[in-house]
């Protein structure tokens, strides 16, 4: 199995990509849960449901790699409940990062803010570019700083479709799991 994370800020493309990928090489995506979170709740996070967020995508990871499909794809992962709660609340939970640093990952493709447009989904709350480049950013610094492997995805939505097959299709069809254009 091969997991496969997009990562970066809101409006970036993650989910959109995430769906690009799996039409052209199959695989199981799993979403990101504080969407569902806060479609059941109705209201805004507060830092108490950090853990309950972060358990909950957690959980759907787990589910999914119960499965073990040949490509797991993950719309987010604990690294944007990191970065977020950071953001919002100027604290986070200690245990997230241990648990991302816990599990096997093995591409992450970080996408820029920059060429796109930002879209109000009634969820996000980044439509500054510079607030969306500071946490694209602070994404970079943890994937290297935890020698993490990531390839930089950036152009209009196109480049970035392109770019993503381009390079997911090489490093599926090397049979390694490890990428061999990333940085």
């Amino acid at each position: 199995m091969k997991v496969l994370v997009l990562t970066g800020p809101e409006s970036s493309g993650k989910s959109w990509l995430a769906a690009e990928i799996q039409a052209e090489f199959g695989g199981l995506i799993v979403g990101e849960y504080v969407r569902h979170f806060i479609q059941q709740e109705q209201r805004d996070t507060c830092y108490a449901d950090i853990p309950q967020i972060a358990r909950g995508q957690l959980d759907w990871e787990d589910a999914a790699r119960t499965n073990r499909p040949p490509l797991l794809i993950l719309d987010t992962h604990l690294l944007s409940n990191m970065l977020w709660s950071q953001a919002l609340f100027a604290d986070c939970p200690a245990w997230l990062e241990e648990q991302l640093l816990a599990r096997t990952y093995h591409l992450h493709l970080l996408l820029s803010p920059a060429d796109v447009p930002w879209v109000d989904d009634g969820q996000r709350c980044q439509p500054q570019l510079a607030e969306r480049q500071q946490f694209y950013r602070s994404c970079r610094d943890w994937l290297e700083l935890h020698q993490q492997r990531y390839l930089e995805l950036q152009g209009n939505w196109p480049q970035r479709r392109q770019e993503a097959l381009l390079e997911v299709g090489k490093w599926l069809q090397s049979g390694s799991k490890t990428p061999p254009a990333a940085n």
